[in-house]
């Protein structure tokens, strides 16, 4: 289950895989057949601006246009797109340091980001507080100190100031960088593992999610109760199936090859579930016999939609999406067109996009607060918002260029 490729010289056969992993894209699905990438593929780039841009719309609740991102369509949404991908990402960026055996200067350069992903949390956390407080103290909208989890820091301040820098007291909507932070930090030993067992890996990960489902564990929230919204050990699932997928995508494999029944059965399963969201009475009977299974004892992780822990109706919709997308024709060529150039752009500078976002987002729930959804005003808000993280991407884009040395 892959989406992009990553460049790898013929020569480099000291990396192929034992021949038993090697798969190609089928000739059926549009695809280069030699089982080699051919290049930088555009997909991951596109979908990740995309998934950028659902999850900016999404922080800003209260809009016209939130009622169009992926969430209305299926039963996952951008987050699960956005830890896929950054598994993916990982696998990519870091298995040749894994396979070249410094295993020490390969964990090191993967905890630096870890260590990155830990101070931009911070530092946005505090400028999200920064922007409540200026809206309540200057413009007269207090009620924002009620929201997004901001009470605890007033009703137990010296307690909601040590669980900051522990990342146990979160904000809501910044709740999904910890979540990648802990998962790259455990991302050494799964590269370890996975470059040799990954199926095994694989089949370890779904244990944990199962064993987290099943007894309810999770990392604990501090001063509340309860623990993470984003729970680790049930969202490194998807997390694990992409960092093992852009692993083998490293060397020109597929972790998970192309399967016409099983693409057929993704499609169809896909279909199912926007017809469940779109048509009230499927949906009904669909929930109710999900709660029958409930009532015979099945356990909560399987028979609901629980976000915290991943539950198995989002994981498998989920996982369903990114195999369909990965082998239906025509989306690479599509996601390297000049209209998908602005998506590109924005996935290509994730982290200071997503960062960004994020800032930009808590400033228009301040602005949106008491106000009813309004097309032309949202509107205006969101697009000016998305335009600004372009104009990001394409300065950080154009000065990461003029800084590469230059050939004589």
């Amino acid at each position: 289950m892959s989406l992009p490729e990553a460049a790898v010289p013929r020569s480099s056969t000291s990396l192929q895989p034992p021949g038993w992993r090697r798969s190609i894209w089928p000739s059926s699905a549009g695809q280069d057949t030699t089982g080699v990438p051919t290049g930088r593929d555009p997909r991951l780039d596109m979908f990740r601006g995309l998934a950028l841009v659902m999850i900016f719309i999404n922080h800003v609740p209260g809009t016209v246009y939130e009622t169009f991102t992926n969430r209305n369509f299926g039963f996952s949404d951008a987050a699960e797109a956005f830890v896929f991908m950054s598994g993916l990402a990982a696998g990519l960026a870091y298995s040749n340091r894994f396979r070249g055996g410094n295993l020490w200067a390969a964990t090191a350069k993967v905890w630096a980001r870890a260590r990155q992903l830990y101070f931009v949390h911070i530092s946005i956390t505090l400028l999200s507080l920064a922007i409540f407080a200026a809206a309540a103290k200057w413009f007269g909208v207090p009620e924002l100190l009620s929201k997004n989890n901001i009470a605890p820091l007033f009703q137990q301040p010296l307690s909601a100031i040590v669980g900051l820098p522990l990342l146990s007291y979160q904000l809501g909507y910044l709740n999904i960088l910890p979540l990648y932070m802990m998962l790259l930090l455990a991302t050494p030993l799964l590269m370890i593992g996975g470059l040799k067992r990954p199926w095994l890996v694989l089949s370890l990960s779904l244990l944990l999610w199962a064993v987290a489902g099943q007894w309810r564990l999770n990392l604990p929230n501090f001063p509340q109760s309860g623990g993470w919204f984003f729970n680790p050990l049930a969202w490194q699932v998807l997390f694990v199936v992409g960092l093992l997928s852009g692993a083998a995508m490293k060397v020109g494999s597929r972790f998970i090859p192309y399967s016409r029944g099983l693409w057929v059965a993704a499609g169809a399963f896909l279909l199912f579930v926007l017809l469940w969201m779109k048509i009230p009475p499927l949906g009904e009977l669909g929930r109710q016999g999900l709660g029958a299974l409930s009532k015979l004892g099945v356990p909560f992780y399987i028979t609901w939609f629980d976000k915290s822990f991943l539950a198995l109706p989002r994981l498998l919709h989920a996982l369903a999406l990114f195999y369909f997308l990965a082998y239906l024709p025509g989306v690479r060529q599509a996601a390297g067109s000049a209209l998908a150039a602005p998506l590109r752009l924005l996935g290509r500078q994730g982290l200071p996009v997503f960062a960004t976002g994020t800032v930009f987002s808590m400033l228009l729930q301040a602005i949106k607060e008491g106000r009813q959804p309004e097309p032309l005003f949202d509107g205006m808000l969101l697009g000016a918002g998305l335009v600004a993280l372009w104009l990001l991407a394409w300065a950080l884009t154009k000065t990461q260029q003029a800084s590469r040395p230059q050939l004589a």
